[in-house]
């Protein structure tokens, strides 16, 4: 197995400077998840890290900005009915990709 290159750098940097990027950190420990999160805003300058745990990553999740964390949580009755926490996440996600327009106009 080889690595390969991490590409969020050169996107946020040169490809797509003026873009709203997200990304995904996703951990086995939920002690270390956060500033995880907040480590790659800051080294990589994106605007969204979505992050979650191995365990509980099909119900769960923290959405990480610069200035904030928001959990977003499938309830029991969310699960029985069939949704999926990515419903959760691109409604929100298209919200703040809305507030984030509308801040560079």
């Amino acid at each position: 197995m080889k690595m390969v290159p991490k590409m969020l750098f050169p996107l946020v940097k040169d490809w797509a400077p003026k873009a709203f990027v997200i990304s995904f950190k996703l951990e086995t420990d939920s002690s270390i998840v956060i500033d995880r999160a907040r480590s790659a805003l800051e080294v990589y300058q994106h605007q969204v890290v979505v992050a979650n745990i191995l365990e509980s990553r099909r119900s769960f999740v923290v959405i990480v900005t610069k200035d904030s964390e928001t959990k977003l949580l499938l309830s029991e009755e969310e699960v029985e009915k069939g949704i999926e926490i990515e419903e959760k996440i691109v409604v929100h996600l298209q919200s703040r990709h809305t507030a984030f327009i509308q801040d560079k106009n």
